[in-house]
Order: C-alpha cells, then structure tokens, then sequence
C-alpha cells in the first residue's frame, strides 16, 4: 500500500495497470481515491495509468502536526505524489474540490501539467449563502445527532445521476467512517480563495467537463472557469450526470479523458481507442 510523506503527512494513493501516460486524479470532497476505479478500469485497456490519491482527512489519509491546511497544501500534496512515482509531468485533475487542486498544482508548478482534467469542478470561493449553508450542514455531520438523514439526502445531491446503488454504497461508507474527522477538511473546503483571477496564468491544454444536472458546480461557474483558461474549448456536458459523474457515467467520463490524452500529449501516448468503451 503505498504512501508519500508531505508536510508531515502521510499520502495514501494507487496507481494504475497502465504502462503509457499517467493521468492523476484528486476525487471529491466526503470521497476517497477509490471513486475513479471505474475509469482506472477503462483507461488501462488503453495503456492509460491513472494514479489517484486521498486527500487529506480523506480514505487512508489522515492529518498532520497541523490539522489545517488549505488546497494550496494539498496542490503541494499532489506533486509529492509525482514524485514518489517517478513522473515528472503528467495529464493532472480532478472532480470538485479535486479540481481546486488541479487548478493549484497548475499554478505552483505548471511545468509539471500537461493538461488539465477539470471534472465539476470551478475556480471561485464561497459565496457568503455558501458558507452559512456549508457552516450548518456541517455543525450537522460533525455532531452527535442522527447521520443517516444527512448521508441519505447527500447522495443523491453529490453524486446525483439515477444510480441508487452508487448512492447506497458512499452512504454505507459514510457511516462507517468517523464522522468528526472531517472538520478540518471541511474548513479547507468553506475558507478556500479564489484563484479566477489567475487563471490566465494556466496555458495547458485543459477539459472543462459538468455533468448536466450538477447543481453545485453549475453551469455558468463552468463557464467561467472555461472562459478564464486560454487552453480550454466549450464545456463538455455529461446528459443525465450530476455532480458525480464519474461515478455514474464512468464511459463517457473516461472517453473524454483519453481524448485529452491523446490531442494534449501525443508524444506520450500510444494510439488511444476511444471508440468501443
């Protein structure tokens, strides 16, 4: 099981089959690394190696001498990983909060980005209505009161689609988990700044990818997000998707990947199939 040493904190993560480029993956926020199997799967039959890691307070990884940090930390987090598997560039992203890191990583060290994977994702802070939303849901999950009600009314809104088996299962895990141990991850999530103003920095190739009934992630934050990167196209729409996406409709996430693979790296990937997934 292998790990990475950041900023006193162990990292866990996994790499995948593929011997061709490697595409890392940050996953969303109440997820682990885990969530990109299905498209781990599928892009391994195209030499595809995805590497995934969990993010802080997140699966195997937990917190260091600081329980706080910010997702400029966690951008650091992402590079230790580069690191540890000997890759000195890679095709980076994300979902959601997965995609603040991406974002951040691109910006500490665009050298190392080949492009970007921005999955429901986007590049602004909390609205004030966001962090009083945030604040209460959370004085809710970290407490003591009744936690099925909150993972049951969670699913179908973070992962969305019409899959409630994939809802069944995060909520299963959820509630297995220690639920006070995501406060200082929640902090992160609420207190994140702004990096739209930055944007123009970013010159990777870079897919801006929302799932249709996303309602966090909405489209017009897309927009934004695609607007303020000289290297993105038009959003992509998952139909049927929410905001997990890559979760329900793994296919055509992955089919939109191994096309930013194969457009945004071609002297590092093998003929890519996209069609027949």
């Amino acid at each position: 099981m292998p790990f990475v040493y950041s900023d006193s904190v162990n990292i866990h993560f996994r790499t995948g089959t593929g011997r061709g480029p490697t595409v890392l993956l940050a996953h969303g926020f109440l997820m682990d690394e885990s969530m990109f199997d299905p498209i781990r799967t599928i892009l391994a039959r195209n030499d595809v190696n995805v590497v995934a890691w969990d993010a802080r307070g997140h699966g195997r990884t937990g917190y260091g001498r600081d329980p706080r940090f910010d997702y400029w930390d966690l951008a650091e987090d992402g590079l230790r990983v580069l690191d540890a598997i000997g890759a000195e560039t890679a095709v980076v992203g994300g979902m959601s909060q997965g995609g603040y890191v991406a974002l951040r990583m691109a910006l500490l060290a665009p050298e190392r980005v080949r492009a970007l994977a921005l999955l429901n994702t986007e590049a602004e802070a909390c609205t004030r209505a966001d962090e009083l939303r945030y604040e209460e849901f959370f004085d809710g999950w970290c407490g003591t009161g009744e936690l099925v009600p909150l993972a049951e009314s969670l699913a179908p809104e973070l992962i969305g689609g019409d899959r409630p088996d994939i809802w069944q299962w995060w909520i299963t895990r959820w509630l297995t988990h220690d639920r006070a141990a995501i406060h200082a991850a929640a902090r992160c999530l609420v207190d994140r700044d702004s990096v739209l103003p930055r944007l123009r920095e970013i010159t990777a190739p870079a897919l801006v990818l929302r799932g249709e009934h996303d309602h966090s992630s909405t489209a017009e934050k897309c927009a934004r997000l695609a607007r303020g990167l000289s290297g993105a196209t038009a959003v992509r729409t998952v139909a049927g998707g929410g905001h997990g996406c890559a979760l329900t409709h793994p296919e055509q996430v992955a089919e939109a990947l191994l096309e930013l693979v194969a457009a945004d790296a071609p002297d590092l990937a093998a003929p890519v199939a996209v069609a027949g997934i």
